[in-house]
């Protein structure tokens, strides 16, 4: 699948992707992008926040591709049932550990526990190996049990502008080898 045959869903974390976050750079880079908005990005609502994403997938006149991060991710998931259009695939980016009571802030386990069916479209799940808001270990067990492609970041962080991932080429790289293995009727 090309970027021109898709909707790409551009879904934002808590507090949103600033302008140098690599979310926000391949929303300005990918024609057929678009960021899904919340209302409140510094107060995420479980129930809101997966709403607007199903909005967003079901308004979609394209397949749709999902782009998450972090909080994102978790949103994404939740809001599955919601979904009434066919997902094509999620690209999935440093998932949070929503069933960990030590990760800080608190509000991301109102977004958990994960469902842990596979997903009913292809995936990605990137992780980190000293993400702060999750274990490697967990990202690793919540990216099989959803049946998806699990790629290792190594020792990167949250994978966001504060670590360094603002460009983010190797990722465009990894979507881009992700897009191509979609078809338009996935």
């Amino acid at each position: 699948m090309r970027v021109a045959e898709a909707d790409i869903l551009i879904i934002p974390g808590y507090k949103g992707s600033p302008e140098d976050h690599w979310q926000t750079r391949w929303e300005n880079r990918l024609s057929t992008a678009r960021r899904v908005p919340q209302a409140e990005w510094s107060k995420p609502v479980r129930e809101d926040w997966t709403r607007v994403v199903a909005d967003a997938v079901n308004e979609s006149t394209r397949p749709v591709v999902l782009v998450a991060h972090s909080l994102g991710v978790a949103t994404a998931i939740q809001a599955i049932p919601q979904f009434q259009k066919r997902v094509a695939g999620a690209f999935l980016v440093a998932p949070p550990d929503v069933e960990n009571d030590a990760i800080r802030p608190r509000h991301l386990m109102t977004f958990g526990p994960y469902p842990r069916d596979p997903l009913p479209f292809p995936s990605v799940v990137i992780a980190s190996r000293n993400d702060v808001f999750s274990s490697f270990d967990a990202a690793e067990d919540i990216a099989g049990a959803w049946g998806s492609l699990f790629v290792d970041a190594g020792e990167a962080g949250h994978i966001n502008a504060d670590s360094g991932h603002g460009p983010w080429p190797e990722g465009l790289l990894t979507f881009g080898q992700f897009m191509s293995r979609l078809t338009v009727s996935s």
